[in-house]
C-alpha cells in the first residue's frame, strides 16, 4: 500500500478514505469519530469552568471582595487563580464605621461635611397646685434650636489586607438659639440667647481587623477600636453666664455658656464588631460597639465675672449602641443603603453620684445612603438620617468623598 503523508482537513481523510478497504476506511472513520469527540468533551469542559470562572469573578465584581488567595481553583480552569486576600463588600457608607477595609499599601483621604438640626421645648414647673388649674410658682419655660455643621478630613490606610488604620481631625462650627422665659427672673417677657462656637473638635484614631475570610453568603466580620482625644474646646472651659454661681441662688443670668464648646470634654475608647453578609445583588450588615468615657478629676467651670466654680470629679455616661441595615447594588456604580442606628447613654456622676435631673437617654436614628462611584479612585456618598427620639437630632445630613491613591 502507497503510505500519504498527513493531510488536513477533509482532503486527507478522502485521499485516506479512497485507498484503503471498506473494513480499514469504516475502522479509521469510528477512531477519528472517537478522537474528535474526546476532543470536543475536553472543550467543552474548558468552556463550562471558563463560565464559572467568569461568573464569580463578576459577583466579585458587584460584591467588591475580591478573590481568596487560599480558594482552591476549580475543575478544569486555565491558570492559575487570581492572588489576593478575601475583603468584606463594599455598600455605601451611612454609619461612622465602613463597609470594606482598604487595600494593603493604599492611601484614601475622605474628606466630609456634616450638618445636623435639633429642636427642645422644656417647660419647668416651681411651685405648687391649689386646683388642677391653678398653679402657684414659677414657671421656666425655654425652646432650644440647635444648628451643628463639623467639616472633616479621614485618613486610612491599608496596613495589611486584612487591616487598615484610621484618623480623622474634625473642625465644628455650632449654633444655638435659646427663646426663654427664665426662672427666677420676675418677668414674663421672653427673650432669645443666641450663642455659637468654631474650633477644632475631639480628633480620632482607630483600627480594624477582619478577623475571617467570608465569601458569598457567609459572613465577615471585622473588629475594631476607636480612641478620641479631647482635642476640642472644652464645655467646662467656656464661659457661662452666671454672675455668681450657676447651682444654687442664681438670679442674675441664664446658665447658659456664652461660646459653645466643640468636644464633649471627655477622653473616649469604643471597641466593636462589625458583621457583613454578602447575598447577591444585596449585602446585609451591622455592628454593636461599647464607648467607655474615663473621668475627670478636679473639674472647674468659669462664670461670667472671672470666677472659678469647683464641680469635683465628673463621669459622662458610657454609650451602648448598636445598628443593623442594608445594602443594595443598583448596578457596577451605584448602590442604595437603609439601616437603624441605636444608641443608649448611661447617667452622669459627680462625685460618684448620679447628679440630679441626670437620666438614661436612647438615641435613635433611621439612616438612608446612597453611593456613586464616579471612577476608579473617586466616589460620592451621601446619607440622610432622621431622628425617631426626642433627644436625636431632628434630621442630619452627611457628604463623603473618599479618594484612593
Amino acid at each position: 500500500m502507497r503510505m500519504f503523508p498527513a493531510l488536513p482537513g477533509a482532503l486527507g481523510l478522502g485521499l485516506i478514505m479512497t485507498c484503503m478497504p471498506a473494513a480499514a476506511q469504516q475502522a479509521q472513520l469510528i477512531d477519528q469519530l472517537r478522537a474528535m469527540r474526546q476532543q470536543l468533551d475536553q472543550q467543552r469542559a474548558r468552556i463550562d469552568a471558563l463560565e464559572r470562572q467568569l461568573g464569580a469573578s463578576r459577583l466579585d465584581d458587584v460584591r467588591g471582595k475580591g478573590t481568596a488567595a487560599d480558594a482552591a481553583p476549580p475543575p478544569g480552569a486555565v491558570g492559575p487563580a487570581p492572588q489576593g486576600s478575601a475583603r468584606a463588600p463594599e455598600v455605601a457608607p451611612i454609619f461612622e464605621s465602613p463597609g470594606v477595609l482598604t487595600p494593603r499599601g493604599r492611601v484614601v483621604v475622605e474628606p466630609s461635611i456634616q450638618y445636623g438640626y435639633s429642636s427642645s421645648n422644656r417647660v419647668a414647673l416651681v411651685g405648687y397646685t391649689v386646683i388642677p388649674a391653678l398653679l402657684i410658682g414659677l414657671l421656666d419655660v425655654r425652646e432650644v434650636k440647635r444648628n451643628t455643621t463639623t467639616a472633616a478630613v479621614t485618613l486610612r490606610y491599608g496596613l495589611g489586607n486584612r487591616v487598615e488604620l484610621e484618623a480623622k481631625i474634625p473642625y465644628v462650627y455650632r449654633t444655638d438659639s435659646t427663646v426663654s422665659r427664665e426662672i427666677f427672673t420676675g418677668t414674663a417677657a421672653e427673650r432669645a440667647f443666641d450663642a455659637s462656637g468654631k474650633a477644632l473638635g475631639d480628633v480620632e484614631a482607630a483600627a480594624r481587623v477582619q478577623l475571617n475570610a467570608g465569601g458569598p453568603d457567609r459572613a465577615y466580620f471585622i473588629g475594631g477600636l476607636r480612641y478620641k482625644a479631647r482635642t476640642g474646646r472644652d464645655p467646662f472651659a467656656v464661659v457661662t453666664d452666671c454672675q455668681t454661681r450657676c447651682v444654687g441662688a442664681n438670679v442674675t443670668g441664664t446658665g447658659l455658656p456664652l461660646t459653645l464648646p466643640t468636644g464633649s470634654g471627655f477622653r473616649s475608647l469604643q471597641p466593636s464588631l462589625t458583621w457583613l453578609l454578602p447575598s447577591d445583588p444585596a449585602v446585609f450588615f451591622g455592628s454593636i460597639s461599647y464607648t467607655r468615657n474615663f473621668q475627670r478629676r478636679n473639674v472647674y467651670r468659669t462664670v461670667l465675672a472671672g470666677q472659678r466654680e469647683p464641680l469635683g470629679d465628673i463621669k459622662a455616661g458610657d454609650v451602648l449602641g448598636f445598628n443593623l441595615g442594608m445594602g443594595l447594588a443598583l448596578n457596577d456604580k451605584a448602590s442604595l443603603s437603609l439601616g437603624y442606628d441605636h444608641s443608649a447613654v448611661d447617667r452622669t456622676r459627680q462625685n460618684g453620684q448620679v447628679i440630679p435631673g441626670s437620666v438614661r437617654i436612647q438615641l435613635g436614628t433611621l439612616l438612608l445612603g446612597a453611593s456613586y462611584r464616579l471612577d476608579a479612585h473617586r466616589t460620592v456618598n451621601v446619607s440622610v438620617g432622621a431622628g425617631l427620639t426626642r433627644d436625636t437630632p431632628d434630621v442630619t445630613l452627611t457628604v463623603r468623598m473618599p479618594f484612593g491613591f
